[in-house]
């Protein structure tokens, strides 16, 4: 449910304290106190904030349509967990395109503009099945909706190369994935950061994106 993918979420939580000093550090003031002769002496600190920065790209229509239900609960808890949130979708394969909204799909955003406009300190997940034809990931034109002139993996390997931490989460069983080529090729391709959408599955992909050389095992 959602609250239990919010609590794997939280596995992220970057901590850091920015700001005016509003909150009371208990330590200090007991300690500030105790030199002043217990006079008392507070001591204010900025409060503690999540700065974790995350890019969402999310696998869309045809076979997803069958994981609708619980992408959309991953999606809210993501929402309401991490502050600092962009998202994008795209359908199978990553290309020189993506979209904000799918009920406005025309109004694409061009892939090299997301590279351009967020920098390595963003974390990157991507959503989907992975289920596919392997030509959609490793050939010019192989896009089912559109004449591609780059392979989806060159676009793949653009975001690997700025953002090193990243992770896969595939709403389909593990047990099945060994039955779809794409799927293995994607798998190779995150260096084994490919993690079911189960509750301990997206606790090892934010363990994940917090560790760039880690291999991982193939959680069940």
């Amino acid at each position: 449910n959602t609250r239990n993918l919010k609590m794997a979420l939280r596995r992220l939580r970057v901590f850091t304290r920015e700001g005016r000093p509003e909150e009371l550090d208990i330590d200090d003031t007991i300690e500030r106190t105790c030199r002043n002769a217990g006079m008392l002496d507070l001591s204010m600190v900025a409060s503690k904030r999540n700065r974790v920065k995350v890019l969402l790209f999310i696998d869309i229509g045809g076979s997803m349509d069958d994981h609708v239900e619980i992408c959309t609960r991953l999606f809210s808890a993501a929402r309401y967990e991490f502050k600092q949130l962009e998202f994008f979708y795209f359908h199978n394969c990553l290309y020189e395109t993506v979209w904000k909204d799918n009920t406005r799909r025309h109004e694409r955003m061009p892939t090299m503009e997301v590279l351009h406009k967020y920098n390595k300190d963003y974390k990157v997940l991507f959503i989907g099945d992975a289920a596919m034809s392997p030509y959609e990931i490793l050939a010019p034109g192989g896009s089912v909706e559109h004449f591609n002139d780059e392979a989806g993996i060159v676009w793949l390997e653009r975001i690997k190369t700025q953002y090193p931490y990243f992770a896969w989460i595939n709403p389909n069983p593990s047990r099945g994935w060994g039955y779809y080529q794409s799927t293995q090729i994607l798998r190779e391709w995150t260096g084994n950061r490919m993690f079911p959408m189960t509750v301990e599955g997206i606790t090892k992909a934010m363990k994940a994106l917090k560790d760039k050389k880690e291999i991982y095992d193939l959680v069940r």
